[in-house]
């Protein structure tokens, strides 16, 4: 660990431009990442922080033919979109690049033509994945097929989902194109190689001997697992018509592999905010007093702990992450948030939804973040936190004291009296926060740092619930000065301590508590050393509630809209069952099929699944035994019409002869739903033939 860095250089993974920013994004990479740069800007740190869309690769052709268009139209589309999302977020990129950029392709061409001609690559002849229908190279994520490692049938040629094993194409089990479903083939291509197993000695002492005590264990344990593995060549090149050209003669056709010219993004973009701002970049990236932390999800472990590495330290003049403080996955309502499904929460798509609310979902994605195991987004959850802690802790403790504040002294801030010992002890409690808080957030423990920032403002509300200031105020107005002193410098430091947890929360108290008319700044540090952050006489402004409660309504439509999405995908993804054997058309015709309407129905007792129905044929009122009753209530299907096999062969069920069948499909949400005529006037034992 580098002690006490001249600057700070902080990474966030590059967003895929194949679709939007979801909730499993901002809790895993940008939240932090963005909580993290906000701290270390608020200590007056030399912070570089940077980001950009990553939109080179399969993903982006994968979706350029689904959508029908070209993937330079994909990037643009969707760059725009995440672009706009973070910054009405408010994430703090100093800059946030594309991977589409000149200075981009230059920079991963410069660095991939320095390690060709170090001879730090193995150029190979091999056997590759080959779609002769489509006439192509199958690129990973062209190829899906049954992991190695878990038995995933589902699993993708460069990663498995499921277990989380890094593949090869070339890995899978019974592979299959995604182009064309075909069965591929092996045929043989030239590509280039980083040879991995040359870095084993470098990694081993670098990270699992140099970082074993201060990087987290889930990222630790994974690194390790893939040393001990074993490490192999892995290409840096591949077939794809998307992408970078490889800058060497005799790779016509051949672009840069997206996890090699992906993490070069951060320097290009590096390179990009220096020639904007009039800096030099190389000091962020080669100085060895600088601070490298990448921000990724466990997703992207391998790529920024081995393989990024391994680049770096061949290239040579580059410095190493400090830290790679990857989170787990967040899932959604029990499920994995899915891109390609459509189960997720969209930011921009919040951001138009909960207006203004942008804190909201910050706070409630990292009070849950998933540090060092999956967890679980749920609306309700979402719900409680912004209503019993934001809106009742935080919100209410800010109101509290700013309405009494502007009732006693129209707003200005009181003359304390003496200071009482729980006076003093609350405001020695407050002085000790600043340091908790940075305690946690220097170790990337985000969750336990916003705890305690939460805890400032519990602090606040048990001073105000055990003084009383407005049942002492009749008969003692000298302690409520003090009181409501106090109560004020402790919203002082509420608002400069949730600034990189809630930037807009602190934008708006430092409004309301004016504290830009305060002679001097309040900073971490003034709020450890002074105990006079809002002096005697300063005029705060009126009252305006925090956050506000979300009602039941909304939160419904949010599940709604959810169910919708499992409906349509249920829908899009079922399969019709196979045709059963060929009949002839007698075989048919021997079947006796009516329309009827149910007259009655009730409950078979003792039995769950069953319903009795009484059924007018047209011929005649018979009773049907269905197994429908976990479907419908009996009380609601009387009076519907409803096809019938009326001349199937009678059957006894526990007692009751049942005297034909009625017609049955099964929706999109697996529910049963009446085969049923649509017509109206067709009466009652008209044959359906």
């Amino acid at each position: 660990m580098i002690q006490n860095p001249k600057r700070y250089t902080i990474t966030a993974a590059l967003p895929y431009t194949n679709g939007p920013i979801h909730i499993g994004h901002l809790a895993g990479v940008y939240v932090p990442a963005d909580i993290y740069s906000r701290y270390l800007r608020a200590h007056n740190k030399d912070v570089l922080f940077v980001c950009g869309s990553d939109e080179h690769g399969v993903a982006i052709s994968m979706k350029a033919k689904k959508e029908g268009i070209t993937p330079q139209e994909v990037i643009d589309k969707y760059d725009g979109i995440i672009r706009k999302s973070f910054i009405d977020f408010g994430v703090s990129f100093d800059n946030y690049s594309r991977t589409s950029a000149k200075i981009h392709h230059d920079t991963a061409q410069d660095f991939f033509k320095k390690l060709y001609e170090q001879g730090d690559f193995i150029e190979q002849v091999t056997e590759q994945l080959y779609d002769a229908k489509a006439d192509q190279f199958l690129a990973d994520r062209f190829v899906t097929g049954t992991c190695p490692k878990c038995g995933n049938e589902e699993a993708y040629g460069d990663q498995c989902e499921k277990c989380g094993s890094t593949l090869n194409a070339t890995d899978l089990i019974n592979p299959k194109s995604t182009i064309t479903g075909e069965v591929p083939v092996m045929k043989a291509t030239k590509h280039w190689f980083l040879p991995l197993d040359r870095y084993d000695a470098f990694l081993r002492e670098w990270i699992l001997e140099g970082h074993k005590n201060d990087w987290k264990p889930n990222v630790y344990g994974q690194v390790k697992s893939w040393i001990d593995g074993g490490l192999e060549p892995r290409a840096v090149t591949r077939d794809l018509d998307w992408g970078i050209d490889v800058p060497v003669e005799g790779a016509e056709g051949k672009k840069l592999y997206v996890w090699f010219d992906a993490p070069i993004g951060y320097i290009s973009a590096s390179k990009e905010w220096a020639a904007r701002e009039g800096k030099d970049w190389e000091p962020y990236w080669k100085d060895q007093e600088t601070k490298l932390v990448h921000f990724i999800g466990k997703d992207n472990i391998v790529f920024h702990c081995v393989i990024f590495p391994a680049m770096l330290k061949a290239e040579g003049s580059y410095i190493l992450p400090d830290n790679v403080p990857a989170n787990e996955f967040l899932n959604l309502e029990g499920n994995k948030l899915s891109t390609s499904k459509n189960w997720a929460v969209w930011l921009h798509e919040y951001l138009e939804e909960f207006p203004g609310q942008q804190d909201v979902l910050r706070y409630a994605l990292t009070s849950n973040a998933p540090e060092t195991k999956d967890n679980d987004f749920t609306w309700k959850d979402f719900q409680a936190r912004n209503n019993n802690e934001l809106v009742a802790i935080f919100g209410n403790f800010i109101n509290r004291v700013v309405v009494l504040t502007n009732k006693y002294y129209n707003g200005v801030v009181p003359t304390p009296n003496e200071l009482s010992e729980v006076d003093e002890q609350t405001l020695a409690e407050l002085k000790a926060y600043p340091a908790v808080i940075s305690s946690s957030i220097e170790r990337y423990r985000f969750r336990e740092a916003l705890g305690e920032l939460m805890n400032v403002a519990r602090l606040g509300n048990k001073y105000l619930a055990d003084e009383e200031p407005w049942k002492v105020i009749k008969d003692n107005p000298e302690r409520v000065q003090t009181q409501m002193y106090v109560a004020l410098q402790i919203s002082a430091a509420l608002s400069t301590l949730c600034e990189p947890f809630l930037p807009f929360t602190s934008e708006k108290l430092k409004r309301i508590l004016n504290i830009t008319a305060t002679a001097a700044p309040i900073t971490w540090d003034t709020i450890t050393e002074t105990s006079d952050l809002l002096p005697a006489g300063h005029q705060i402004g009126q009252a305006e509630l925090l956050f506000a409660k979300i009602e039941d309504e909304e939160i419904q439509k949010q599940i709604d809209k959810l169910e919708a999405t499992k409906t349509a995908n249920i829908a899009e993804n079922k399969k019709a069952e196979p045709q059963k054997e060929t009949i002839q058309f007698e075989d048919f015709a021997k079947m006796d099929i009516r329309v009827g309407t149910i007259l009655e129905a009730e409950k078979m007792p003792k039995a769950n699944k069953l319903l009795v129905l009484k059924v007018d044929t047209g011929i005649d009122v018979r009773t049907i035994v269905s197994g429908i009753a976990e479907s419908f209530k009996p009380e609601d299907i009387i009076g519907k019409r409803v096809s019938v096999l009326v001349n199937l062969a009678p059957r006894a069920l526990r007692g009751v002869e049942s005297q034909g069948m009625i017609l049955m499909a099964t929706n999109a949400e697996g529910k049963l739903v009446f085969i049923n005529p649509d017509t109206e006037g067709v009466p009652n034992g008209d044959m359906i033939s």
